[in-house]
């Protein structure tokens, strides 16, 4: 590596390592106090709240280092542009991109700790967060016996083109209650139905008590008597896993169960959840490379700053581009979620826009 490369990189790590510092611990002492009174009232243990900012970590990491990124890159442009180190730079024969090479080295890898990170670690943060959240803010019980408690209003897409309503789920048994399940045809159109009172998981199978069969034609009309079984095996290929596991929102699931969640839904014909799922997927894949992008758009901003107020303009400027950019990336999201826009295009729109903008800006340079 070139003498200027580590000088560069050096001041990108120093300035990069103490935003994500300063970040975590201003937000961590802020959302201390804003709920010390809910703390103090609760008695909540110091070891608890340990816990719960530790495994609270790789959620803030993933939130504020594209922001502390693009500090840390105006910062450092800004402040050889204001020392005129650029232009010495320049007249070398360096052109920007070999200068800004590091940089954006930098990005890349960054980006790629993010998606490792926000697969990794991420969902299982946010679960674990929340069942702490829910112990601090009851006082007494414990997360063993939270576990204990009844799911309510369960539904489920499931393979073979099922749809299960269940009114209760008792973790700690296997035991469903008030199970209502509807069978589809690829058309969608109901072809069973079959009502149980109760559903115990046991040995790898489901059986079902005081069960009630319905078959039905293409017109919706029951064929035949309805069948009723006191006791019925069924060949449901759930387990409760799978139940507890997909009525999670996808900010809680792996790029591996929304995919997998995407592939049994993909014959149910609920296309508006289908496609609110791909663009979750989508995201987990564009999102992290959000430090890159923004890196790129930051650039040429450094580059044209002023010789004064390096520090405050590279704030300024940070959180001006960093607003403009989220904005962006909010509404075609959004447009993507009403159906306007493809799921690949929704989630891909912003960070287009900012690429090119910002390869249009840095050519433009003089």
């Amino acid at each position: 590596m070139r003498i200027l490369d580590r000088y560069i990189l050096k001041s990108v790590l120093v300035i990069f390592f103490s935003c994500i510092f300063i970040f975590l611990f201003l937000y961590i002492i802020i959302d201390i106090l804003s709920h010390l009174e809910d703390v103090l009232r609760q008695q909540v243990g110091l070891s608890l709240l340990i816990q719960y900012y530790l495994s609270y970590l790789p959620i803030m990491f993933v939130q504020v280092a594209p922001f502390a990124c693009l500090l840390s890159i105006l910062y450092t442009f800004g402040k050889l542009n204001y020392d005129n180190e650029i232009i010495a730079m320049r007249s070398s024969g360096l052109n920007i991109f070999q200068i800004t090479k590091t940089a954006i080295i930098f990005g890349f890898i960054i980006s790629l700790f993010i998606f490792w990170v926000n697969d990794r670690f991420v969902p299982q943060s946010l679960s674990f967060t929340q069942k702490i959240k829910a112990q601090m803010e009851e006082g007494t019980k414990t997360i063993k016996e939270k576990k204990q408690e009844i799911i309510n209003n369960l539904s489920m897409y499931g393979l073979k083109n099922r749809l299960f309503f269940v009114n209760k789920f008792y973790l700690t048994t296997n035991t469903m209650e008030g199970i209502t399940i509807l069978e589809h045809d690829e058309q969608q159109n109901v072809t069973k139905k079959i009502v149980a009172n109760k559903g115990v998981y046991q040995d790898r199978v489901w059986r079902f008590y005081q069960c009630i069969t319905y078959n039905f034609d293409r017109n919706g009309q029951i064929l035949k008597e309805p069948k009723y079984s006191e006791e019925e095996i069924m060949t449901i290929a759930e387990s409760p896993h799978d139940f507890l596991s997909q009525r999670q929102r996808p900010d809680f699931m792996t790029i591996a169960q929304i995919d997998d969640y995407i592939w049994k839904l993909s014959k149910s014909g609920a296309f508006t959840v289908i496609r609110n799922l791909k663009i979750d997927l989508y995201q987990r894949f564009t999102s992290p490379f959000t430090s890159l992008i923004i890196i790129l758009l930051g650039i040429p901003f450094s580059l044209m700053m002023r010789k004064r107020a390096t520090g405050l303009s590279s704030i300024g400027l940070s959180i001006m581009v960093g607003f403009l950019y989220y904005i962006v990336d909010a509404v075609s999201i959004a447009l993507g979620k009403g159906g306007i826009l493809m799921p690949t295009l929704a989630v891909s729109l912003s960070h287009i826009l900012a690429l090119v903008s910002s390869l249009y800006l840095i050519v433009s340079l003089p």
